[in-house]
């Protein structure tokens, strides 16, 4: 059993691709484009007088509020190449903390598996899991570019 395998088990309903296949895709979604390279990649915040920005590797992703910054850094941690985004702005902030979470418990199993491992073992390893994390994202997909609106207006049944 490979280690990402045993991280999914112990991880049982945390696992980050269930918690996207489950809270996010099964809502109205949007499609979000990062175009990131398929590699870890160090992510950070930044405020700056046009509003908040996410800069993943070398590029910079504006961002409406720090929810949907914190949404976009999990997603870009892994480097992704696209995601589901929730149309629902109010629900974003609670699912970015619930994926953070998952992404951290993740990392601290895979430590605790690999504690008595060489640094370079450790090192292939954690690609390894992102890599299964990734894959597993993109099999479910990111969705529509932008959600299905119903054309009905009136208010009161005939």
């Amino acid at each position: 059993m490979s280690l990402a395998a045993e991280v999914r088990k112990k991880m049982g309903d945390d696992w980050l691709p269930a918690l996207y296949r489950d809270r996010v895709r099964t809502g109205r979604t949007r499609a979000y484009t990062l175009a990131l390279e398929p590699r870890e990649l160090r992510t950070e915040i930044f405020y700056s007088l046009l509003g908040i920005e996410l800069k993943a590797g070398n590029k910079r992703f504006a961002c409406p509020d720090l929810g949907t910054a914190r949404y976009l850094q999990v997603f870009a941690r892994l480097g992704c190449d696209s995601c589901a985004v929730p149309y629902d702005i109010t629900k974003i902030p609670a699912i970015a903390d619930d994926l953070e979470t998952s992404w951290q418990k993740s990392l601290l199993i895979l430590d605790e598996a690999c504690a008595e491992r060489s640094a370079s073992v450790r090192g292939r390893l954690r690609s390894a899991l992102i890599a299964e994390l990734r894959n597993e994202i993109e099999e479910i997909g990111a969705g529509e570019l932008m959600p299905e609106f119903r054309q009905s207006t009136k208010q009161r049944s005939p």
